[in-house]
C-alpha cells in the first residue's frame, strides 16, 4: 500500500490539505535526526457510529512524549482531538487508523535544534489489523531478538520517532528467520516488549506483564489490565524472565495496531496448547466488544465523531 497515493485530506499545521500535497522538505530536521513524537490511534464502527478509542489518553501521551524531548506542541489538546475527529469525518471513514505526529521543520540543521518550528499533522486511513486475520485465533510465531530494549532512559519511555529504529531492525531480523514477530529483552535479560507491542503471559490463571521500566506505557496495555481487573482476574506487573515465558500457559501481544494477538510459540518452543489460550480468548473478545461499543462499561473511552 503506497500511502502517498491515497486520496483525501490530512490535517497539517491547523488546516486541511489535499492528501497528495501534504509534503515536507528533504531537509526537515526530524527526517535527519528522528526527534519527533507520534501516536497510533484507531477509530471503530459502533452502533452509535464511528468512535475513536481512548482519544484523550492518546493525546495526553503525545504531549507527555513531547515534554520528555522538550518539544512544545503549538496547539491545545482540544485542537488535536478535534483534528482527529475532522479527518475521520472528512475522509468518510467508518473504521480507520489515525496517525498524529509532531516534528521539527527545515529551519535549521544540527544537533542544537534551536529556532526550529514544530509542525503537527493528523492523518487517517483504512488499515485492517496489523497481523493476518487468522493470527487472532491461531497465534503467531515469535523470535527472541538479538536487539535489546533500552531502559532507564526517559526518552526510551516516550513514543519518539527515533526509538523505533531498534524495533524495525528487530522485526526484520525475526521476519528473515521465518518468524512473525520479535520479542525484545532489556540489558538485564528481562522481557520487555515486541517490536511495536506490549507483552503479556498467563500462568495458573494470573495475568502478568512487564513493568514500565522495560516497556512503553501502551494504551491497549492499560485497557487489557483494566478489563482483566474488572472481570476479577489477578494481574501482576513485574519483571519477567524468558524462562517464565517458556513455562507460561498463554502469551499474547497488545497494541493499537496489533490489537490483541496470541503467541503460539517462542523460538519454536510451543506455549501452552500451541494456540490461543482461554484467558487470551476472553480478553481478546472483551476488548473487541469494548472498542466496537458493544459494552456499556467504560463509555468514557469512546469519542464519537458524528
Amino acid at each position: 500500500m503506497d500511502l502517498s497515493k491515497n486520496q483525501g485530506s490530512i490535517w497539517l499545521d491547523g488546516r486541511m490539505v489535499d492528501w497528495r500535497e501534504a509534503n515536507v522538505h528533504v531537509l526537515t530536521h526530524t527526517l535527519h535526526y528522528g526527534v519527533g513524537v507520534f501516536e497510533g490511534v484507531r477509530a471503530y464502527n459502533t452502533p452509535k457510529g464511528p468512535s475513536i478509542f481512548r482519544l484523550q489518553d492518546h493525546t495526553d501521551r503525545l504531549f507527555k512524549s513531547a515534554g520528555i524531548v522538550n518539544m512544545e506542541i503549538p496547539y491545545a489538546k482540544e485542537t488535536i482531538n478535534n483534528a482527529h475527529i475532522d479527518v475521520v469525518n472528512l475522509n468518510n471513514l467508518e473504521e480507520s487508523y489515525i496517525r498524529p505526529m509532531c516534528f521539527y521543520g527545515s529551519e535549521g540543521m544540527g544537533l542544537r535544534a534551536d529556532n526550529l518550528k514544530v509542525h503537527t499533522m493528523v492523518a487517517a486511513w483504512e488499515w485492517p489489523s496489523y497481523m493476518e486475520p487468522e493470527a487472532k485465533e491461531k497465534g503467531i510465531k515469535v523470535k527472541v531478538s538479538s536487539y535489546k530494549r533500552q531502559v532507564r532512559n526517559p526518552v526510551s519511555s516516550a513514543k519518539v520517532n527515533g526509538n523505533y529504529v531498534n524495533s524495525i531492525v528487530a522485526l526484520n531480523e525475526a521476519l528473515e528467520a521465518g518468524f512473525d514477530e520479535a520479542l525484545m529483552l532489556d540489558e538485564e535479560e528481562n522481557v520487555a516488549e515486541g517490536s511495536g507491542e506490549n507483552f503479556f503471559i498467563v500462568k495458573n490463571g494470573i495475568l502478568k506483564t512487564p513493568d514500565l521500566e522495560a516497556s512503553l506505557d501502551g494504551i491497549t496495555r492499560r485497557t487489557i489490565i483494566q478489563l482483566a481487573k474488572d472481570m476479577g482476574m489477578e494481574v501482576e506487573i513485574k519483571k519477567i524472565k524468558l524462562h517464565d515465558v517458556l513455562e507460561s500457559d498463554e502469551a499474547f501481544f497488545t497494541g493499537t495496531a496489533a490489537e490483541v494477538v496470541p503467541i503460539n510459540s517462542v523460538n519454536n518452543e510451543s506455549l501452552g496448547n500451541g494456540s490461543r489460550g482461554p484467558i487470551t480468548e476472553i480478553l481478546q473478545s472483551t476488548y473487541f466488544d469494548q472498542v466496537r461499543g458493544l459494552r456499556d462499561e467504560n463509555s468514557n473511552w469512546h469519542s464519537y465523531v458524528r
